[in-house]
């Protein structure tokens, strides 16, 4: 295996990439290594064929997942056409400020346009339709049911060298990369490889907040017509302990996820799970419930809360090596972040790359580079999910994270009577913005005016 350390002019491709998770992190990376590298290998624990879906090994998979508005362009850009592919199983296009029954604590939001395309279906669909653009790659080779056992070192300061094992196989294989990335999700080895090599575990900031989704999928009367592509309800701290969403999805049926915080947990029977539905203050999701005729189980997750690992702080980081997707950061599932975060990963890789290779550099210097922009991409939706979280215990909590659960129960208020307002906070929520778009002057005015004018709650 050559070094290539420098390229030999610019534009030439690396040699291998080795993808250790073929999930949606993992699919959406590899996407983007194919234009940098002559190889990508894609190490994938379960036995997925070309058809799979969500796969065992994925149980948050079997629930709604929302891609915001940022995420869905980083994925068109990607994977172009694959908007209107799902959209040909069904799948609505729907601009967030219309066809939907949004219900914030303080009310309903407005359904007027805001300008901002979403697309809605289930987390299967996506990641079969792009597993199979990524499998006809020709750089792409994907190995199923197979582990990844270690990664090591060929050279000090490096991991890069990965030992795999596929089901069946006589024995381990071992391969050197130019570049090994981690998408194995939240139950990565990450600790035992930097252990191993003995360099120093990277720190952990978790903030917990215990949220357990229940879902089904519903399929939809023949002619059912509704006036909304979404219902949902929001749980939030610390007096809005249950919520939940229904998605329209492709092949005409309904996606739906109940969920509720600590003890509040939606049960698993089609009778509990109707009647959880009916304790929530927005009808809809009971009634396309009722209506609907269930397909499949009733699944259950328990998400444990965010979780962060700061690799971008590990000052012995090693060379080859980069994390993205939940191997990176765990976010609450409540707040549709992921998805979009991994996407915007794999695209802030692809800069990165192109650049090498213009400047004709190699890839020493790459994994730390990456893993500093990465946590200035994961920054803000970050602080936006944790500050709601730590509200579900206000006491002792910081000043910070008060104020900003403090500051959004005046902007949801404000916002079911002013579409601006509520215009200004769906960029923010949709990553098509900063958070200092709901401080301009404006807003901020408001929030104040309305604070001064109201008895403290």
């Amino acid at each position: 295996m050559t070094n290539n350390q420098h390229s030999a002019s610019p534009g030439t491709r690396w040699e291998r990439a080795v993808v250790v998770g073929g999930g949606y992190a993992g699919l959406v990376t590899a996407r983007v290594l194919a234009d940098h590298f002559r190889e990508v290998l894609v190490l994938e624990h379960d036995p997925v064929r070309s058809d799979t879906g969500v796969h065992p090994h994925v149980p948050q998979g079997y629930h709604a997942h929302a891609l915001l508005a940022r995420g869905g362009e980083a994925l068109e850009a990607l994977f172009p056409g694959l908007r209107a592919e799902l959209a040909e199983l069904g799948a609505p296009v729907l601009d967030y400020g219309e066809r939907m029954s949004f219900l914030l604590p303080t009310g309903y939001a407005p359904t007027d346009p805001v300008g901002l395309p979403i697309q809605t279906f289930t987390r299967d669909e996506l990641e079969r339709r792009l597993r199979q653009r990524v499998l006809a790659l020709p750089a792409v080779r994907v190995l199923p049911a197979t582990r990844c056992e270690t990664v090591t070192a060929s050279a000090p300061g490096r991991l890069d060298r990965v030992r795999y094992r596929t089901d069946g196989a006589d024995g381990s294989a071992d391969v050197t990369a130019d570049l090994v990335v981690d998408a194995s999700g939240r139950s990565t080895s990450v600790d035992r490889w930097l252990t191993d090599a003995r360099l120093p575990v990277s720190a952990k900031t978790v903030i917990k907040a215990k949220i357990t989704y229940t879902s089904a999928c519903y399929e939809r009367p023949p002619q059912d017509r509704q006036d909304f592509d979404i219902a949902y309800q929001m749980a939030f701290a610390p007096d809005v302990p249950r919520g939940g969403v229904i998605l329209a999805v492709e092949h005409h049926r309904w996606m739906c996820s109940l969920l509720g915080v600590d003890e509040h947990v939606p049960p698993t029977d089609d009778e509990g799970y109707l009647d959880f539905a009916h304790s929530l203050g927005n009808p809809r999701l009971a009634e396309q419930i009722k209506r609907g005729t269930r397909q499949g189980e009733i699944h259950r997750y328990t998400n444990p809360g965010n979780a962060w690992r700061l690799h971008h702080k590990n000052a012995r980081w090693p060379e080859r090596l980069i994390a993205v997707g939940d191997s990176l950061c765990v976010f609450n599932p409540v707040y549709g972040q992921g998805l979009t975060v991994a996407a915007l990963e794999a695209e802030l890789l692809g800069r990165q790359l192109r650049r090498r290779r213009a400047d004709a550099a190699g890839l020493d210097g790459l994994s730390r580079a990456y893993q500093r922009a990465a946590a200035r991409v994961i920054k803000v939706p970050w602080t936006m999910a944790t500050s709601s979280d730590l509200m579900w215990a206000p006491a002792g909590q910081p000043r910070s994270a008060r104020f900003a659960h403090w500051y959004n129960k005046h902007v949801f208020a404000l916002a079911v009577h002013d579409p601006d307002v509520w215009a200004r906070f769906v960029r923010v929520l949709n990553m098509t913005a900063p958070p200092s778009l709901l401080f301009r002057p404006a807003v901020l005015a408001k929030v104040i005016r309305r604070a001064l004018t109201r008895r403290p709650s």
